[in-house]
């Protein structure tokens, strides 16, 4: 199972720390084991890292207008998001 981490850019990181979306869109794709971050120096850019069961589903999943809907509700800026796999 891979671990990846994830970075970008929100509007209000107290509110993206404190949403639920992000086990609601996973959980059922199967990604586990989410830590969250926050950039000191800037904390406006924000982290994860979780463990993915299946990296297709997780890139299909990225493509619907549920992910586009939960980053909108989380603040997230989508072009500022880079997807890393552990190597």
């Amino acid at each position: 199972m891979p671990t990846i981490m994830v970075h970008h850019d929100v509007k209000d990181a107290s509110h993206w720390l404190a949403s639920p979306r992000r086990k609601e869109v996973f959980g059922p794709i199967g990604v586990t084991n989410i830590r969250t971050f926050v950039d000191p120096q800037r904390s406006n850019r924000v982290g994860l890292v979780m463990d993915v069961a299946d990296m297709d589903k997780l890139n299909a999943f990225m493509q619907t207008k549920a992910a586009a809907d939960a980053m909108e509700y989380d603040g997230v800026l989508p072009e500022t998001l880079v997807i890393l796999i552990q190597s």
